[in-house]
């Protein structure tokens, strides 16, 4: 098990990107809202964290446009970079309210300044109820299953492989909306073996 996210004390880093607070802050940092954890409510009625719309806005820079809903670095935990190449992701993602306005959820991972979305396999976001099992997708190291939507340098973009190699953050995204996402989004249990 390389990552085993529970949220039995707390929201272990996760946070949602707000990119127009980071821009109007002008201080070249970027602001990350940590996620609300409750303790009861979850799977089994365990813990778990959640964020919404007020915390999160579209980061204009991806192509396309993308909203960083749940985003963790692993240094803000005290982690090293890991090595995604192989593993498989488990999650379960739950919305009250959400209007997805015809967006999709991606897993995505960044290492140094390029992110991969992995387009190929989208997550259901079960409405008003945690799913009666986790979704589980397999990192595959295959560009053609992922789409690159930014680089700080894109002449010089980073590979997938080396991306997955020495991954520092990763997390879910909304790509594809016709106008704002709206509402609340949950994250019960995250897993990365």
């Amino acid at each position: 098990m390389i990552v085993n996210n529970t949220f039995e004390l707390g929201p272990e880093g996760w946070s949602s990107y707000d990119y127009h607070q980071s821009v109007v802050q002008r201080e070249g940092k970027a602001i990350m809202v940590l996620t609300t954890h409750q303790k009861t409510g979850g799977i089994d009625d365990k813990g778990y964290v959640w964020t919404n719309e007020h915390v999160w806005t579209p980061d204009i820079p991806e192509t396309p446009v993308s909203i960083l809903p749940l985003i963790i670095y692993r240094n803000w935990t005290n982690e090293e970079p890991v090595d995604l190449r192989d593993t498989k992701v488990t999650v379960s993602l739950r919305g009250d309210g959400l209007e997805l306005e015809g967006a999709e959820c991606y897993f995505w991972v960044v290492c140094g300044m390029t992110r991969w979305h992995m387009n190929s396999e989208p997550f259901e976001i079960v409405e008003g109820a945690w799913p009666t099992s986790p979704a589980t997708i397999q990192l595959t190291n295959d560009e053609t299953l992922w789409h690159r939507s930014w680089s700080k340098d894109p002449s010089n973009a980073t590979s997938l492989d080396d991306c997955l190699k020495n991954c520092v953050s990763y997390g879910f995204s909304f790509v594809g909306s016709t106008s704002a996402v709206r509402g609340k989004l949950s994250l019960g249990g995250f897993k990365i073996e």
